[in-house]
């Protein structure tokens, strides 16, 4: 009897792993779709290699028949790959900071889906400390698979930051998946001319889990061995090469 359990374990075990690898092989046609698709423009394209995004996504666990929000979407590089990706069996919205999405992006194909979360949020920029700063918003749903956020967390201040992890927190569902990439800043270092748009990854797991997320993982497919932390993103000689942090967090089931 404890043989027949224990291959009844095992066939089980199999078949959700064949049926996980083959959820991301639906996934992974449906972004390679996207990343081919002519509302792409030829400068977004030249960045592919550099943001791998294919692999930063299944890092992250993301899948098509997700809920996913993307945070300050900017020109959207990756709004272009994930709302298409998601148009079948998902869903996209994006969020604070969204104007040139709902402005530019709605009305393209792939985009019907799509939606932009009026949150209510007003940023502002001190002018002393370069930091943005966010009014407090709401979301406005919930249950959400997924948050994202690419290359967005250092251009806040610490109560900006705060709040945006709380707010993420509340927006997931438990086991949501909060994904994090930025800039990297060397640990413990001052704030100076040079590094303000790179942030130190021990300082934002720190932050991120005390809104109540448990840090999950890392990853080193945008390490950069040849951007030494010295110089500012924009830079001719980091630009586009820049260490970059990757880190996967959770909200706890209980």
């Amino acid at each position: 009897m404890k043989s027949i359990k224990a291959i009844s374990l095992v066939v089980l075990l199999s078949t959700l792993t064949i049926a996980a690898e083959n959820n991301f092989e639906r996934t992974e046609k449906a972004l390679k779709q996207a990343i081919e698709s002519e509302i792409r423009t030829e400068k977004e394209k030249e960045r592919d290699g550099n943001r791998r995004a294919i692999q930063t996504l299944k890092f992250f666990g993301f899948r098509d028949d997700m809920t996913a929000v993307e945070l300050f979407p900017g020109g959207g590089w990756y709004s272009k790959i994930l709302a298409p990706s998601l148009k079948q069996h998902g869903k996209y919205y994006a969020a604070l900071g969204a104007g040139r999405v709902k402005n530019s992006l709605l009305s393209h194909k792939g985009f019907e889906k799509a939606q932009v979360l009026e949150s209510g949020e007003s940023l502002e920029r001190n002018t002393e400390s370069r930091f943005y700063e966010i009014s407090d918003f709401n979301f406005g749903i919930n249950n959400v698979d997924i948050v994202f956020t690419f290359r967005n967390y250092h251009n806040f201040d610490e109560a900006s930051r705060k709040l945006i992890n709380q707010k993420v927190f509340a927006a997931l569902k438990p086991g949501g998946i909060y994904a994090v990439v930025d800039h990297t800043r060397r640990h413990m270092q001052e704030l100076d001319n040079e590094n303000g748009r790179r942030v130190d990854p021990v300082l934002a797991i720190k932050e991120i889990q005390q809104a109540g997320f448990k840090f999950v993982d890392f990853s080193d497919i945008h390490y950069r061995a040849d951007d030494e932390l010295r110089y500012e993103v924009g830079r001719k000689t980091v630009t586009g090469n820049t260490d970059r942090f990757t880190i996967k967090f959770i909200k706890p089931k209980k």
